[in-house]
């Protein structure tokens, strides 16, 4: 890959080789895109369910000004819905709240708003099962996308990875969370209600009285 969006090279002085790589915005190019179903709320496959605002800034850790700022200036805009006029509602993509929260992460470190958005268009371009195996790393000044964990122990010893990011952690949060919140099948408009482990219990005690 070459060098990240700050122009920042990969083989500065001082560094030895590694086999971790500084994102570019076309890093992912020789990476086919693909379109995976993958089950979310009621069975029903992941890329047919949108979330709306309150539902992605509860499941990424946001607050609804952070999301309307980074819809407003296209560092993370809805995937499936944006907002038309006054009243509509945008609609994000269980993608797009995986990236909303590996944002707030990076911002909460100090990481710069180029470097994040070079990181989001390669999260963008990448298929579901590569963001699973992903961890994104940055030494405040490039981010880095290492794939194993050889890459990532290389890149801790070049003493330039001072903070990491396991994507397929952000992932299973996200989804956790996402399982009990309210979601919106995007072919058909209808509401799916998310499951919610008090909820359940209730059930169950109300079964045994």
């Amino acid at each position: 890959m070459g060098s990240s969006g700050d122009g920042t090279a990969g083989g500065g002085p001082g560094r030895g080789p590694v086999e971790a790589y500084p994102l570019h915005s076309s890093a992912a190019d020789h990476t086919p895109k693909r379109r995976e179903a993958v089950s979310g709320n009621g069975g029903v496959a992941v890329e047919q369910i949108g979330y709306r605002g309150p539902t992605a800034c509860a499941a990424a850790g946001i607050t609804y000004r952070q999301l309307d700022y980074w819809a407003r200036t296209g560092l993370v805009e809805p995937s499936v819905r944006p907002a038309y006029g006054s009243g509509s509602q945008r609609l994000y993509s269980f993608r797009d709240v995986v990236v909303l929260k590996i944002v707030k992460r990076f911002l909460d470190t100090g990481v710069s708003l180029q470097n994040i958005r070079t990181a989001v268009q390669h999260l963008r371009e990448r298929g579901f099962r590569d963001l699973e195996r992903m961890t994104l790393m940055s030494d405040g000044a490039t981010v880095y996308e290492c794939s194993s964990p050889d890459e990532v122990h290389d890149l801790l010893q070049g003493g330039q990875g001072i903070f990491g990011i396991a994507v397929g952690v952000v992932w299973r949060d996200v989804e956790s969370a996402l399982s009990q919140l309210h979601g919106e099948r995007i072919d058909t408009g209808e509401t799916l209600v998310g499951h919610h482990p008090a909820d359940e219990l209730a059930r169950r005690r109300n079964r045994a009285v």
